[in-house]
């Protein structure tokens, strides 16, 4: 059981897509009403927490990552009261719950952006953000020659001729944390939300909020569009950023000292090793931060033992714990990833996803699952351009590596679409468009097969959290066949999976506690993982 200190070390936390998760009003987009509403659920699959994407007031022009008021709820989410009462029922559960916040960038519609669009060049309103006079004849050509991560240039221009740099859109200008009052009003809005009971954040762009003070030219400008990452390393992964998260790490051992209550930061932290990583990690720094190198990983037994490795041994070495992560909603769903049509339910895709999410759950450290892993929803690839909202595809045309997939809201019951999403409003339709198939994976349905995603998902949990030997501690390798990946966790708990498509030796020789698919006694199928408890 998870004690009020240290919760976070061995946690699993379930991401809610609110706009995609629930709808409590008809209007097809998930609301605050509707994460209240799906707690039970949560709680019976058996995770430790949530954590809620941005529901604070925006123009929705990045689906809540352009934020206009970090201190409330946009009216299409609810109101404050209406996350009041969301936090008293996870209270009453037992469920811990996180907030994305968002501290790179905001929107560019936030009051302190417009009061600096309306300011002098050089003003202390302007200094709040990157604005830059332009370089060539009257200032026609940008500041410097970086691109958006979303395409395009990362410079605009405004009225006066200045430009102000956006690393995402131009909907989004970057805050300039060199300037001590965005440090202050970013604390300030903390406090809001600690004080309204919160158990932590997700920091969105945890390795971004400082540039290069000289904003120089990139040797490679177009990396960041080109990976769609954080490669630009004048823009990214100053050392400077260190500062700010030991100072908010203060602010939230301070509200524990309070109520002996331990609150959470996670960070969405992008770097090139495993090494630059465990420096977020430190103890004076972020709780956490997503090891991603799992979810880039090739489904490839060699592939995953060395992220797993590094992570252990850089990572863990800080005194921290790993976070692993499969899905979030930035990326392809693992069943499509690891090779499954986007419009079949069972496969090659749907094996190696199962697989994977056993893999995960019984790795040392902490895990993060999105929502509709559980359900083994596929990424939805047919969308057509018409109902496409990702940034990425209006500024580019471009529709390689965008989100909308992962992002369709969730099949809750019945044959046909909303699928149980929407309240009872006749008519009422999604904001996007669910396909016919989902009726395969309705949550009800899901709930009434023993040999669903969500069986296997909420077993793994129930385990996880009853085998001391899991959650936080050691990981030993073990020998294995090729393409199989075995090793042991504490005293007497073994996890193998076979990458391969022929079956393989069993690491033990009984049948096994927990397997992703049939696993007959000392025989580990192709695209399997199973957990064992006895002697090797």
């Amino acid at each position: 059981m998870l004690s009020k200190y240290r919760w976070w070390r061995d946690a699993v936390i379930y991401q809610v897509y609110v706009r995609s998760f629930l709808d409590s009003t008809g209007d097809g987009v998930g609301d605050l009403a509707g994460v209240r509403a799906g707690l039970p659920y949560l709680k019976k699959l058996g995770v430790d927490g949530i954590w809620l994407s941005p529901f604070y007031p925006s123009p929705q022009h990045d689906h809540g990552y352009d934020v206009a008021d970090y201190r409330d709820v946009d009216p299409l989410f609810g109101d404050l009261a209406e996350f009041d009462l969301l936090m008293a029922a996870a209270r009453r559960l037992g469920v811990k719950v996180l907030l994305d916040i968002v501290p790179n960038h905001c929107s560019s519609e936030h009051p302190a952006f417009r009061a600096a669009l309306d300011a002098a060049p050089g003003s202390a309103a302007r200094a709040r953000f990157h604005f830059a006079d332009g370089r060539g004849p009257e200032g026609a050509e940008p500041p410097n020659n970086w691109h958006a991560m979303f395409g395009g240039p990362a410079w605009t221009r405004v009225d006066d001729g200045q430009w102000y740099l956006h690393m995402f859109t131009p909907e989004q200008p970057d805050w300039n944390w060199r300037d001590p009052e965005v440090a202050a009003d970013f604390e300030s809005t903390l406090r809001f939300w600690l004080d309204r009971g919160v158990d932590g954040f997700r920091i969105d762009v945890a390795a971004g909020l400082f540039k290069h003070p000289d904003l120089p030219d990139s040797d490679d400008p177009e990396a960041d569009a080109r990976t769609r990452d954080s490669v630009n390393p004048l823009a990214w992964n100053q050392p400077e950023v260190h500062d700010v998260w030991r100072r908010w790490r203060a602010v939230c051992e301070e509200y524990t000292a309070r109520d002996g209550r331990e609150r959470l930061l996670v960070g969405e932290v992008s770097v090139p090793t495993a090494r630059e990583h465990a420096l977020y990690v430190r103890p004076d720094e972020l709780h956490q931060a997503f090891f991603f190198d799992l979810l880039g990983a090739p489904w490839d037994a060699d592939a995953f033992r060395k992220v797993i490795s590094e992570a252990m041994q850089d990572i863990a070495g800080t005194g921290s714990t790993v976070t692993w992560v499969l899905n979030n909603h930035d990326q392809v769903r693992t069943v499509t990833r690891y090779g499954e049509p986007a419009t079949e339910g069972s496969g090659l895709g749907a094996a190696r996803a199962r697989a994977a999410a056993l893999l995960m759950l019984a790795l040392p450290g902490a895990a993060y699952i999105y929502q509709g892993e559980e359900l083994g929803l596929p990424e939805v690839v047919d969308l057509p351009d018409d109902v496409l909202t990702d940034p990425i595809f209006r500024r580019t045309g471009n529709r390689a590596r965008i989100r909308d997939g992962c992002r369709v809201p969730l099949p809750w019951s019945g044959q046909a679409s909303p699928f149980g999403f929407t309240s009872g409003v006749e008519g009422a339709k999604p904001w996007l468009p669910q396909p016919s198939y989902f009726a395969e994976y309705a949550t009800d349905r899901a709930l009434a097969d023993t040999r669903s995603f969500w069986h296997l998902y909420r077993d793994g949990l129930q385990l996880r959290a009853s085998l001391p030997q899991l959650g936080e501690g050691e990981l030993r390798w073990l020998d294995s066949a090729p393409g199989v990946l075995a090793f042991t966790r504490g005293d007497g708990v073994v996890c193998a999976v076979n990458f391969g498509t022929a079956p393989a030796p069993a690491p033990v020789s009984g049948s096994p506690l927990l397997s992703s698919g049939p696993c007959p006694a000392g025989v580990l199928p192709g695209s399997t993982a199973a957990w064992w408890i006895g002697d090797l």
